[in-house]
């Protein structure tokens, strides 16, 4: 049995367990990494710069570009390596959670970087949230060259859910980046960590089983400059919703996610998570151009429902504005 494999021995129902909270408490950063090598630095030094990071592990999986020389270049003590042999970015980030050293765990991507500040937002949160397993705010879009391009700062006064956001949450997933938020180290590991057999939407899958555990808190500021480039364009240019459906099966066949929906709302719950990815895929295809496969997808979701088609047509127009 890998590592990764046993990171995915979760309970089936929710444990009683009380999340400690330390006095002071630590933060580890975990990075996956593959031919990371163009942002590596930059999404590095971002989480060095907080100064409540204990420690920022990058797992580099597989890399054949220079990532591994570059991250081995940088002298900081909070700084480890490990290595994931090509394992995939769910198992990297696994293998990082559980050889981490701190209280709340950030999962950061290798080609974003962390606003200055964000950690200390986090905590400060977490602090007036004392039965949260997960803090979290928002996000920006940069481009490959780190200018902005994103316009959510234009959405002021936006919240989103607090407390126990399990059914909202089913619904689909409005947190998106694991870069926004703070995660509690026990939490996780209870929860089982990502399950490594999802190739799409494994962290929306990891999140619902963390609401099943507890608390969510909301913080309305924009913590991360999520980066759109050519690499990650091209893989969402090519993604369509029959790609995010086995996310939306494996959702709604935990035992420890159905055990803490309402009974009998599953299936009404299921049927909003694949709006949700509908709709999802088509700002997707309006951001790059695609305005006829936009269409289509919002034709889709009128034969689905009637009811919920004003509001997507309302996200999908709006993603073209890039909110």
């Amino acid at each position: 049995m890998t590592l990764a494999d046993a990171m995915l021995e979760a309970p089936v129902t929710a444990p009683a367990v009380t999340y400690a909270r330390a006095i002071t408490p630590t933060v580890s950063v975990i990075i996956p990494a593959k031919n990371a090598a163009a942002y590596i630095g930059e999404t590095i030094a971002s989480a060095l710069a907080q100064s409540e990071v204990t420690e920022v592990i990058v797992v580099d999986d597989g890399s054949t570009d220079d990532t591994l020389a570059m991250v081995r270049a940088i002298r900081d003590p909070r700084l480890r390596l490990m290595t994931n042999d090509a394992s995939g970015v769910s198992a990297a980030r696994n293998l990082g959670a559980y050889h981490a050293r701190g209280d709340w765990l950030v999962f950061l991507d290798a080609d974003d970087r962390l606003r200055p500040g964000a950690v200390a937002t986090l905590l400060t949160a977490a602090r007036t949230a004392p039965n949260a397993v997960l803090v979290y705010g928002d996000y920006n879009t940069i481009d490959s060259a780190g200018r902005t391009i994103g316009r959510r700062d234009l959405l002021k006064g936006r919240h989103k859910p607090s407390g126990h956001v399990l059914e909202r949450l089913a619904r689909g997933n409005f947190i998106v980046n694991g870069g926004i938020m703070l995660v509690s180290a026990a939490a996780f590991r209870a929860s089982g960590g990502f399950d490594v057999s999802l190739r799409y939407c494994e962290d929306w899958h990891c999140w619902c089983r963390l609401a099943a555990l507890g608390e969510f808190a909301y913080v309305p500021e924009l913590l991360l400059d999520y980066r759109l480039h050519a690499t990650n364009t091209m893989n969402a240019a090519l993604r369509t919703p029959q790609d995010f459906f086995p996310a939306v099966a494996r959702v709604f066949d935990d035992p420890l996610i159905l055990g803490k929906l309402p009974p009998g709302a599953a299936a009404r719950l299921r049927q909003a998570a694949e709006i949700h990815l509908v709709t999802y895929s088509a700002m997707q295809a309006v951001r790059f151009g695609r305005y006829r496969e936009a269409l289509g997808y919002l034709g889709t979701i009128g034969q689905r429902s009637l009811k919920a088609t004003p509001r997507a047509t309302i996200k999908i127009a709006l993603s073209w504005f890039g909110i």
